[in-house]
């Protein structure tokens, strides 16, 4: 009885169910047997370790296809050189701007008050060791080829196929994002073309299940990856995972009240008080949803009656903005790969920090607006900087709360982008450009 109304939960509620199963068992084991006795090492070896290894391998099998389609797409939309045109590229200049000082803000957040800090070494170690042969080397590249001129040499493929058979993720992103530009330049001129922008669309959808079939998964393999790391690291996995929340939280409220507030008044001549103000009813169905795209139509809603912007930029804007302009997700990507790698004693370099970077920039175009969409990107970039992607199981425990915050992030940056894109119009509108009407036309 009870086994049947746990599958018909939502996903959520199985994956912290799952969660808390994995977590509690591996404490227990932990307490009373230790981390080193014999039948929590077979366990881990022939049951735990594969479970949450092919649901890894599930997920980097799909993360190319889906980033790949996901950033041709945004860019293409996002670069309609039509009608919306001008619209289009401003768009696109905001949104990775927006998403730059995101990232930027979560890795100073997490290098500054180092939450995954003070885990027993030896313990990190041997897990790390474990990791060596899994799903960390499937995209591990070597950290050599990361700093200085030569990082942003090699973000440039010169064999893309042969960059995407070695799971180099940041030269196939960069294909992708120069692709998406062709596609943009060529697509009114070449019948061909709109249809090979159609059969990238088609390519996306098929990703997007395919990534919702595997995260179906999600529950069982979270019990797996929490048994495995709370049998290791006992309680002090709960310590560390309280602080890393707090962090996000606070990466999370400086983007939304410092820079989005900045953003709306210098930028968009917006009064940011009124802004929050009248976003409000959007802010809150992205928290509840935790899914930018069921958002949409309140957004759509807010932007044109409320915020009173002209709707053939808000829908433009938004609409994009519901799967391209993702700023929660690429800061959380970035605060959560950090924390990892101070957990597990992975001292990443400057340069490294900075593929981090631009993964989550890129990342958060081409991550799904729906519910644990970011998933898979964070997966990928745990292995790209030679962290046991194993570790992702420690943050999905309090990761749905997480998503509501960073979706509300996500919605807000849609409607901040908007207001800033449809400046110039509202004060043609207005028949002024000084801020002063602007604002006044907004209130």
């Amino acid at each position: 009885m009870m086994i049947a109304r746990l599958r018909s939960a939502p996903l959520q509620v199985q994956m912290l169910v799952g969660f808390l199963i994995g977590l509690v068992a591996g404490l227990i084991a932990n307490l009373t047997s230790g981390p080193d006795a014999a039948w929590i090492s077979t366990l881990t070896t022939y049951v735990t370790q594969p479970a949450a290894q092919i649901f890894l391998r599930l997920l980097f099998m799909l993360v190319l296809p889906l980033l790949f389609s996901a950033l041709v797409i945004g860019v293409a939309e996002m670069g309609d050189m039509g009608s919306l045109g001008r619209t289009g590229w401003r768009t696109l200049l905001f949104t990775l701007a927006l998403s730059g000082v995101a990232v930027i803000v979560g890795l100073l957040t997490v290098n500054l008050l180092r939450p995954g800090d003070g885990v027993d070494p030896a313990l990190a170690k041997r897990l790390l060791g474990e990791a060596a042969s899994g799903a960390r080397s499937i995209l591990e590249r070597s950290p050599k080829s990361l700093d200085g001129p030569a990082f942003f040499v090699e973000m440039v493929p010169s064999n893309v196929i042969n960059a995407a058979a070695e799971n180099q993720a940041l030269p196939v992103m960069f294909f992708a994002l120069m692709f998406g530009v062709g596609v943009v330049l060529l697509e009114n001129r070449s019948p061909a073309v709109a249809t090979l922008r159609t059969a990238i669309e088609g390519l996306f959808e098929v990703s997007m299940m395919l990534i919702s079939l595997v995260i179906r998964m999600a529950p069982i393999a979270i019990a797996c990856l929490m048994f495995n790391l709370a049998a290791l690291f006992g309680w002090e996995l709960l310590i560390r995972l309280g602080a890393y929340a707090g962090v996000v939280l606070l990466a999370l409220g400086i983007h939304m009240f410092v820079v989005y507030s900045l953003a709306v008044w210098t930028l968009g001549g917006m009064s940011p008080i009124a802004f929050f103000r009248k976003s409000q009813e959007a802010i809150l169905v992205a928290f509840s949803t935790a899914s930018s795209n069921a958002t949409l139509p309140t957004a759509l809603q807010v932007a044109e009656h409320r915020l009173n912007l002209p709707p053939r930029i808000s829908r433009f804007v938004l609409t994009i903005g519901a799967t391209a302009n993702q700023n929660g997700t690429a800061l959380f990507e970035g605060v959560t790969v950090l924390f990892l790698a101070q957990f597990f004693g992975v001292d990443l370099s400057l340069g490294q920090q900075v593929m981090v970077m631009v993964v989550c920039i890129l990342g958060g175009v081409g991550t799904a607006g729906v519910p644990a969409g970011s998933l898979p990107v964070v997966a990928m970039i745990l292995g790209m900087v030679g962290v046991p992607p194993e570790g992702i199981g420690l943050i999905l425990g309090v990761d749905r709360f997480l998503d509501m915050c960073r979706t509300s992030l996500n919605v807000t940056g849609d409607l901040v982008v908007a207001v800033v894109v449809a400046r110039p119009e509202r004060n043609r509108a207005s028949g002024s450009g000084g801020e002063g009407t602007a604002v006044s036309g907004a209130d």
